[in-house]
């Protein structure tokens, strides 16, 4: 099989510098490696004019559109592979990587997507943690992540993590042709001038709720260094744009996918529990002793980010009934 693999990158040459490099050591070869860069990025641009590509097939592809998915969809555009990985610049694939994600293809045709856990750094500190539940959306919308940290063998799963993904591009082109159009791209719908958190989960859905298979493999690994990111969501430092974002953005992925009794449910969750990332009132009042004014923010921030989430999502095109499992049952949704 042929295999091309994407990567993001914006103003942060030294880190592209180790993924490729990382890239050079597959012990199974990558076809075609596709580097989007900002047209604005000067510091990355002089940087691949310098870059000794030596075996790697690497192309470089201009993006005029700030925020992760105009990147990702612009090297979808560019792809020719019958396999398309994700990675980002700020993670160095293992070396067998691409030999794990490959056997998984080949030994299951109806499978059509893989990913696998990324390994979190901080400096040279490992993020410790394990789980066995992951990438998982419940049945009422609540998504399970956890593929930093989980362990096992491989298993069916509702989501893939974007730094570590990969897809059967028949898959990606049936869900295209089914749509009416030539190429699925990730939903431009969601917030954020940079990271544009959530954007995989929505990508994973559409490819699992036409029949492919997603699997998870903690095998199919790379190691991640959280870099600094050049937008409003600085990761650690609160920001209340950053934070409404990513509420917004988890509303208007999870709502595309549920039935109406199911929305009605996750609506009344979220708003009176919510999680740590999208607090309700039960998560307000679990954080308030501690962290007093700034859980304030945080939940008024993830109500905004909700309250506009719901209005995004009910001024989209209207999607076909559709099937989608979460877990072991299987939901009737309709995204009118």
């Amino acid at each position: 099989m042929i295999i091309s693999v994407i990567i993001p990158s914006y103003r942060r040459p030294n880190d592209l510098n180790r993924c490729l490099n990382a890239l050079k050591q597959q012990i199974r070869p990558v076809d075609e490696v596709i580097v989007v860069v900002r047209d604005t990025d000067a510091p990355t641009w002089r940087w691949l004019e310098s870059f000794d590509t030596g075996l790697l097939n690497l192309r470089s592809v201009t993006v005029s559109v700030p925020g992760v998915i105009a990147a990702m969809n612009a090297g979808l555009d560019n792809a020719t592979g019958d396999i398309i990985a994700f990675t980002d610049d700020d993670a160095a694939p293992h070396t067998d990587w691409l030999a794990r994600i490959e056997a998984h293809y080949l030994a299951d045709p109806s499978v059509g997507g893989v990913g696998g856990r990324d390994w979190v750094y901080h400096g040279t500190r490992l993020e410790g943690g394990s789980a066995q539940t992951v990438g998982q959306v419940q049945w009422f919308g609540r998504v399970i992540g956890n593929h930093h940290i989980g362990v096992g063998g491989d298993r069916e799963v509702d989501v893939l993590k974007g730094v570590n993904m990969s897809f059967r591009k028949s898959a990606i082109n049936a869900l295209a042709t089914s749509a009416g159009s030539t190429s699925l791209h990730f939903d431009d719908r969601l917030k954020g001038t940079g990271a544009q958190v959530h954007f995989e989960i929505a990508f994973s859905l559409a490819v699992k709720r036409r029949g492919w298979k997603l699997i998870y493999d903690p095998a199919v690994a790379v190691d991640h260094y959280p870099a600094h990111r050049f937008d409003e969501d600085q990761r650690a430092h609160f920001n209340a744009l950053a934070w409404s974002n990513q509420a917004h953005n988890e509303v208007v992925v999870v709502l595309d996918h549920l039935s109406v009794l199911q929305r009605l449910v996750y609506w009344l969750w979220m708003t009176l529990v919510g999680t740590r990332d999208n607090r309700g009132i039960v998560q307000l009042v679990r954080f308030l002793p501690q962290e007093k004014q700034l859980a304030v923010q945080k939940w008024l921030a993830s109500h905004r980010g909700r309250s506009q989430g719901w209005q995004t999502w009910r001024h989209k095109t209207p999607r076909p009934h559709v099937t989608t499992k979460f877990g072991e049952d299987e939901q009737s949704c309709s995204t009118d």
